[in-house]
């Protein structure tokens, strides 16, 4: 090997411990470039879920598009989302670590008594919203969400309800909320936990439940191919990607709506948080988020700064409120 030669191996060597040095001490991104951040997402709950495609379909757009560089994607499950929220917690001032959350995140840290409630965080930014579906298996019985409810209010314990949320999670909340609204004391309601989208579409298909109500997003598939049915959706207006009436059509006087945003660990640095602010901004402006929205049927629910904050802290009196209300904390 000549001189010249040795050198750059040398140099090369050098190169490679520099790199995975700094990688040990927990540099993950390149603070002087933003568009080369390499950043961390934790997802509450099982691959597939809503938690998930939202997640996942934000650090896609992110990466195909170079506003940042490439993401590590870990979920983590346990609890409704409280593990993970713990998590972020005990990352307090990580400057390269974001949570997607919602609804069901708010709901699982009441009831299961947790301190690490969302307003101990550090607020991002609102995605998405997303209205519940009432789901069935094709050979279901029921045609329609009117024959779905009529049954149910005969016998409410005969009819065994899945969601992919824990207690105080949207498709807990969501179904409660039904009964309550057509009659049925929300303790009668036989109710059985799934972890996320894929399990429940397991259910349903194996016939393990009679109605599944969850987002729609992750069960598209089994949707368009005739395996599931929509009996009716809980938001304002009809969805573009199902073809099913709203509650309010069916005389249902309910709307509902899920929704996910983005939490940071506490103590990080205001500079930090705006530029985890700007990344997320710049994602929302893209065709390819456009895009993502309408695929899975979601709402544009983008908000941040003061607005956000705003938004959670009524989302978290919300909750808590109609945990108490309906006798479930």
């Amino acid at each position: 090997m000549t001189p010249r030669r040795w050198i750059r191996g040398i140099a090369a060597a050098m190169a490679v411990v520099l790199t995975l040095t700094i990688s040990a001490c927990g540099v993950t991104r390149d603070a002087g470039d933003p568009d080369n951040q390499r950043l961390r997402m934790m997802i509450p709950n099982s691959p597939g879920g809503g938690y998930d495609l939202t997640g996942r379909a934000a650090a896609r757009v992110m990466e195909e598009d170079e506003i940042t560089g490439r993401f590590e994607i870990n979920n983590i499950i346990g609890a409704g989302g409280t593990v993970a929220m713990q998590r972020l917690m005990n990352e307090e001032g990580a400057d390269d670590l974001m949570l997607v959350m919602g609804l069901g995140v708010v709901g699982a840290v009441f009831t299961n008594g947790s301190d690490a409630t969302v307003d101990k965080a550090t607020p991002i930014a609102g995605l998405v919203a997303e209205a519940e579906g009432i789901l069935v298996p094709a050979d279901s019985p029921f045609q329609t969400v009117n024959d779905f409810v009529e049954a149910w209010i005969a016998d409410p314990s005969s009819i065994t309800v899945g969601g992919g949320s824990s207690p105080g999670g949207p498709d807990h909340l969501f179904p409660m909320q039904l009964a309550q609204t057509v009659g049925i004391d929300p303790t009668d309601v036989n109710y059985i936990t799934y972890d996320g989208g894929g399990p429940l579409t397991t259910a349903l298909l194996g016939s393990k439940i009679d109605v599944g109500m969850s987002g729609l997003g992750e069960f598209q598939g089994q949707i368009d191919s005739g395996e599931l049915r929509v009996l009716a959706v809980s938001g304002a207006e009809r969805l573009t990607t199902v073809d099913a009436p709203t509650l309010i059509e069916s005389d249902i006087d309910l709307e509902f709506l899920n929704w996910r945003g983005v939490l940071a660990p506490p103590g990080i640095s205001e500079e930090a948080k705006q530029n985890m602010v700007d990344l997320l901004t710049e994602m929302h402006d893209t065709p390819e988020w456009r895009e993502a929205l309408e695929t899975n049927g979601w709402i544009d629910n983008f908000m941040v700064g003061e607005e956000f904050e705003d938004f959670l802290i009524e989302q978290n009196d919300r909750v808590e409120s109609t945990l108490k209300e309906l006798g479930l904390t």
